[in-house]
């Protein structure tokens, strides 16, 4: 649940927005061999607008860094021509690593060219008043390279991703502010890397699950989040982050996605809880990991985590059930409000009960119908859908930090060959 009201927190300056730029040719041929592969160079050419012979010399240097590999020859059409030497990503080659920066723990993980979690775990963070960002970067810091050691078997680690909740510059690489954690203006990127080694990019978790959809997400939300998306998170954190044409929107200020304060209300006959804002109502208030726990305990359910209550649901306790779907029911008004107003191709719903419990995804995408004034029944289930990576979605966050800076611009994020 946010622990500040929307009003308190002073704006904080942020540098100069960057000048928007086309991507470079390099990532636009390796995005489209990872949509495609095994694709000639020459159909490269044709989906990118790029040269034959640009592709060709992007092709070698994305080969020389193993990004990519050649497949087996296929024939031309009927067996006619000369052969094609299709290119497809390279399944051995480097790793991404990801640390998410939850409140109780991180999330580590390393992650494929393919968006797939090789490896990931969790470090519980110090107990407060110890779990300063100093303390907490410092274990990072620690347990990273031991982390590649004992499970990136000998291959390369292209970049750390650092992912988390509220508000995060990507730019400067900085937590400009974490209410739960108690973090205001924590230069992350300068730390790790100090410390690390490795290079370190930084983003909120709710646009780097965006940009994981687009990348590696399942096929019909791929396509459907590259044109426009909303995803919305609902954990400790409750945020969410929208996207246009492939372009996931900050905000002068980072802001952009602060959806705690949405107004969702209570179910009939509960007594509403207060929000730190001042108000009742509040979707993260109602639906955060901490009112939940607070909900268990008044069911008479006292849970020592929210990871037991959701194995309870899954268990099928039917408190906890009723709990869940009580949550689903909640986002889904949420979600409600973020069609009417963004009217996106998909909204991608990161919330355990409605990506593991059938119930809950059902409840939600009802209510989401009930209360929008613009989608339809019969449109339910292409626009409302579960993430694509319902076990995975925190080790997910972070690595898809530093993929997608791979994917944009491959040669600077890898400016070495192998050797």
């Amino acid at each position: 649940m946010d622990t500040t009201a929307p009003s308190a927190r002073p704006p904080h300056p942020r540098p100069a927005a960057r000048e928007v730029r086309r991507a470079p040719g390099a990532g636009a041929v390796l995005r489209a061999v990872l949509d495609h592969g095994p694709v000639a160079r020459s159909t490269v050419a044709r989906l990118t607008g790029l040269s034959p012979a640009s592709v060709t010399g992007h092709c070698a240097r994305l080969l020389d860094r193993g990004l990519i590999r050649q497949a087996p020859e296929t024939a031309g059409p009927r067996g006619l021509g000369r052969p094609h030497v299709p290119m497809e990503i390279e399944r051995d080659g480097p790793l991404a690593a990801g640390a998410h920066i939850g409140v109780a723990c991180s999330t580590l993980s390393l992650t494929d060219l393919r968006g797939r979690v090789v490896w990931q775990e969790r470090l519980p963070h110090p107990q407060a008043p110890g779990r300063t960002p100093e303390r907490v970067l410092e274990l990072l810091a620690a347990h990273i390279p031991e982390l590649v050691d004992r499970h990136a078997d000998g291959r390369r680690v292209t970049a750390l991703g650092v992912a988390t909740g509220h508000r995060v510059d990507p730019a400067a690489g900085v937590v400009l502010d974490h209410p739960l954690l108690g973090w205001q203006d924590v230069p992350v990127r300068a730390r790790l890397e100090a410390a690390s080694g490795l290079p370190v990019e930084v983003d909120s978790h709710a646009r780097a699950l965006t940009r994981a959809e687009q990348l590696f997400g399942e096929p019909a939300v791929r396509t459907a989040a590259r044109a426009s998306a909303v995803v919305l998170f609902v954990g400790a954190v409750v945020d969410a982050a929208f996207s246009t044409g492939a372009a996931v929107h900050e905000g002068p200020r980072a802001g952009a996605g602060g959806v705690a304060h949405l107004p969702v209300g209570v179910e009939r006959g509960e007594t509403p809880m207060r929000c730190v804002c001042g108000g009742y109502g509040c979707l993260s208030a109602e639906a955060s990991e901490r009112a939940m726990l607070g909900r268990a305990a008044a069911a008479g359910l006292p849970v020592p985590s929210f990871r037991a209550l959701l194995d309870a649901a899954l268990a099928g306790e039917p408190r906890a059930l009723a709990l869940f779907l009580r949550r689903a029911r909640l986002a889904g008004r949420a979600a409600a409000l973020l069609i009417d107003l963004f009217d996106p191709a998909v909204l991608v719903v990161v919330e355990p009960g409605s990506c593991r419990l059938p119930r809950c995804l059902g409840a939600l995408r009802r209510e989401a119908v009930r209360c929008s004034r613009s989608l339809g029944p019969a449109d339910a289930e292409d626009v409302v859908v579960p993430s694509s990576f319902p076990r995975s979605v925190l080790a997910t966050a972070g690595s898809a930090v530093a993929l997608h800076a791979l994917y944009t611009d491959p040669l600077k994020q890898l400016p070495n060959t192998r050797t």
